[in-house]
């Protein structure tokens, strides 16, 4: 079985992030990048799938620029085994990452495709639910627990007030919550294992894949700091305020 996880380039989680001088987009100038936690759960959960002798084969995958062979050595140390980035320099939008995906799931026939449920910048929890769709196979979002037998995944999705069993039929696009699993941190002699692990690098044009953007970001901005609160002294002053000033009252 061969199994194919998506991994994105997003800055590292523990860095406060702020937007450029111009508001034009966020400030990405020496700030530390990684691995996009949740497609880190995704590699994680696709190397448990090799070491128990289901998956023959974990391909890492990632779009974006140059930069992104980090990620991907990255995820070779955790255990995938061969890596291939679809290079470019431009601005990505989920249904642009999904075509790409969607052609090299074309090139090599995954069996199974993992990816985190959603990126830590965009939040847009649409790629997996793309790729699906463009592959004509079935989905299961937000894995909390996924098991692979004759043919079939079933996946465990934490819902509002309970859980919901999935069965699906193989091909199939999976995405991790965070439940999923615990990732590993990748050893010494790992990382140096990776740096001579097959990394194939192609384009969307190599693909045949416009990623022609069909949004336009028009400016990012900090949310507005809160102001400090008042302590009252009794209820008379309470309700003057609340209906006064809050006007929440009257």
């Amino acid at each position: 079985m061969k199994v194919l996880v998506a991994v994105k380039r997003v800055v590292d989680y523990n860095v406060k992030v702020r937007p450029k001088s111009d508001g034009s987009d966020v400030d990405l100038a020496n700030v530390k990048m990684s691995i996009n936690p949740f497609c880190e759960i995704a590699v994680e959960e696709a190397v448990r799938l090799a070491e128990k002798g289901v998956a023959t084969e974990v391909i890492a995958v990632s779009v974006g620029p140059k930069q992104c062979q980090e990620q991907l050595r990255t995820a070779l140390a955790l255990g995938a085994d061969r890596a291939i980035l679809v290079e470019t320099e431009e601005t990505l939008e989920p249904l642009s990452i999904a075509k790409c995906l969607k052609a090299v799931c074309d090139a090599e026939s995954p069996d199974l495709v993992l990816m985190g449920k959603q990126a830590i910048d965009g939040d847009n929890n649409q790629t997996g639910q793309m790729l699906s769709a463009l592959l004509g196979c079935a989905q299961a979002t937000f894995a909390s627990e996924l098991s692979l037998n004759d043919g079939k995944a079933v996946v465990i999705r934490e819902v509002d007030g309970g859980l919901q069993t999935l069965e699906l039929s193989l091909p199939a696009v999976v995405t991790s919550d965070l439940r999923l699993n615990e990732p590993r941190y990748a050893s010494l002699p790992n990382i140096m294992k990776a740096k001579r692990k097959p990394l194939d690098v192609k384009t969307p044009d190599d693909l045949g894949v416009s990623i022609a953007p069909r949004v336009t970001l028009l400016g990012v901005e900090m949310p507005a700091e809160r102001q400090a609160g008042i302590k009252v002294e009794d209820v008379a002053m309470l309700v003057d305020k609340l209906k006064n000033e809050a006007k929440v009252i009257s």
